[in-house]
């Protein structure tokens, strides 16, 4: 059964790895034997994730990437190929978090959040897709959340679920697509997990009793709790499931 889940000598690349839930996902893929990308714009933090991806015994190189702008995903796909000669797995994590009530927020916000969280995780795909295509074979992990598919009653955060909203669409949209090529791209939904992005929002008296009304759970999740969809959607364990959301919430969205 463990040969289903053997990821030993694959190339993955993970988006916005710099910190937070991509840095858990460059490890818990390099755990497993893959070798990692691992992309970000603050080059200085991925120098320490890659030392630490290094540490568990695989090939690892850092590269700066800002997935708002396309001229640097096409530099930093190319230096991926250029060192590996190929990718199998694509995490595309790199995302932002934001919350402004609808009638106030600035075009700004809005534009930033759909630009990086979904325009983004389009961009990156389309890249690493090409690749993929190529060599007729991949596995693309978009990262969604618990707000693709529900609001939350009392945060203002329409565009954060339009963004998501829009990753799940764009999961099944690109499954329809590259199916025929061998390639299977599926999604995480996370519900709120402790990381940099979400620190001052989770840390507060207000959030722990939204998440006592939310999540069956009552807590948040904790390091590691995603580990296991990001191995199952990168092996061949997945190898006949395409265009999927697998929320990780603690009973969230049963709610």
């Amino acid at each position: 059964m463990s040969s289903l889940f053997d990821i030993r000598g694959k190339v993955a690349v993970v988006t916005g790895a710099s910190s937070g839930l991509g840095r858990q996902f460059a490890l818990a893929l390099a755990r497993e034997g893959a070798n990692v990308a691992v992309l970000a714009r603050r080059v200085e933090k991925l120098e320490q994730v890659k030392a630490e991806v290094e540490a568990l015994g695989v090939e690892c190189i850092s590269v700066k990437c800002d997935v708002v702008d396309n001229e640097s995903i096409k530099s930093a796909v190319a230096a991926v190929v250029d060192k590996f000669g190929r990718i199998d797995i694509l995490v595309n994590n790199a995302g932002v978090g934001t919350g402004a009530p609808a009638e106030l927020q600035e075009d700004s916000i809005w534009n930033m959040t759909i630009n990086t969280n979904l325009n983004g995780v389009y961009f990156v795909a389309r890249e690493v897709g090409k690749v993929m295509i190529k060599q007729n074979y991949g596995k693309i992990i978009n990262i969604g959340s618990i707000h693709s598919t529900v609001s939350m009653n009392g945060s203002p955060i329409s565009a954060y679920c339009a963004s998501k909203g829009g990753v799940a669409m764009l999961t099944k949209a690109l499954a329809c697509e590259w199916a025929k090529y061998n390639i299977t791209v599926n999604a995480i939904g996370p519900a709120y997990f402790e990381s940099e992005m979400t620190d001052q929002v989770i840390n507060t008296p207000e959030f722990a009793q939204a998440v006592m009304a939310y999540c069956p759970m009552g807590r948040v999740g904790k390091a590691g709790e995603l580990d296991g969809a990001v191995v199952y959607f990168a092996s061949d364990a997945s190898s006949y499931t395409t265009g999927q959301l697998l929320t990780v919430d603690g009973g969230w969205t049963t709610i």
